[in-house]
């Protein structure tokens, strides 16, 4: 084990009782600060403090072009990379370990705008009416959609869900759902016909008989063959599997969240809202699903006006 471990699992134990970071980015920051411990190892570093702003600089020119033993990494995954260099550098020198801070002059690069790709209203009318409330598996597929489409949520807060707390929603036309976010935040959002329709079927038709194939009672929502919690990557095909069959490739749980967003603000939503309902910390997050729309929008008037194209 590396001499650097311990402040590592500190630095983490930090992230995730001070910080409240999820435990999807906790592992992924424990991959990346492992790969940052390696690259310093061949470069005879042992200490945190010996650790130069070339050789922050150094370390991540090798993520960007690699060598034999790695390939090149995408930008976004060295600007993730980095970020945990940077915060593990941070919490050393806070915590005494290190007197200056090799990485606070490092940027990661820059990433050029993505923006979110929405589903049109046809694409989802398709999407959801492809489901099959005849089948246990059909039952399931609508409340996942159903759930992500309609409430806008993260694919890990639906996976979150517990039976307890949907069927309050549920008992209440005018109450919401609560969900949990990043860092734990909590929001309650609103729950629609179709959604509490199809999460209706799932508990009285559906659920019951996955539950009678758990060894033991299990609070979640949403259940495995095995009636076990649906995991995260589980949830993936489900929603990849849909979209395919309504022919749409490459569908994942995002798309569903960013086409919730962009049909709001089409649909006349402040943008302040859809911020408290998609649960972004910043609005300038939330921003750029007005890009969308305006693209969108841009795109209408192009071909539908005679005089858009000029003479």
């Amino acid at each position: 084990m590396s001499d650097l471990q311990p402040l590592v699992d500190g630095w983490l134990a930090h992230l995730a009782v001070e910080r409240g970071r999820s435990g999807n980015t906790l592992s992924a920051y424990r991959r990346d600060a492992g790969k940052y411990l390696a690259w310093l190892a061949t470069q005879g570093i042992g200490d945190l403090g010996e650790v130069t702003p070339h050789d922050v600089a150094a370390f991540q020119r090798r993520l960007a072009e690699g060598d034999a033993d790695h390939p090149p990494l995408a930008a976004s995954s060295i600007a993730r990379t980095i970020a945990a260099v940077r915060s593990l550098h941070q919490f050393a020198l806070s915590d005494g370990v290190t007197g200056t801070d090799a990485a606070a002059r490092v940027s990661p690069p820059r990433l050029g705008r993505r923006l979110p790709k929405a589903l049109t209203i046809e694409q989802v009318r398709r999407l959801l009416d492809g489901c099959d409330p005849s089948t246990v598996d059909g039952l399931l597929e609508s409340a996942l959609l159903e759930l992500l489409y309609g409430t806008g949520a993260r694919i890990s807060e639906v996976c979150g869900l517990d039976v307890d707390e949907v069927t309050r929603a549920l008992a209440d036309p005018d109450a919401g759902l609560r969900l949990f976010g990043k860092g734990s935040k909590e929001r309650v959002v609103p729950l629609g016909g179709y959604a509490r329709a199809a999460l209706d079927a799932w508990l009285v038709r559906g659920r019951p008989e996955r539950a009678r194939r758990a060894r033991s009672a299990v609070p979640a929502l949403l259940l495995n063959a095995r009636g076990r919690r649906l995991s995260r990557q589980s949830a993936w095909a489900i929603v990849e599997a849909a979209g395919e069959r309504a022919g749409i490739e490459h569908l994942g749980p995002h798309s569903l969240r960013h086409s919730y967003a962009t049909h709001l603000l089409e649909g006349g939503a402040d943008v302040r809202v859809v911020q408290e309902l998609l649960g972004h910390a910043s609005v300038t997050t939330t921003q750029i699903y007005t890009l969308v729309t305006v693209d969108h929008l841009r795109e209408v008037y192009r071909t539908a006006h005679p005089r858009a194209r000029g003479a």
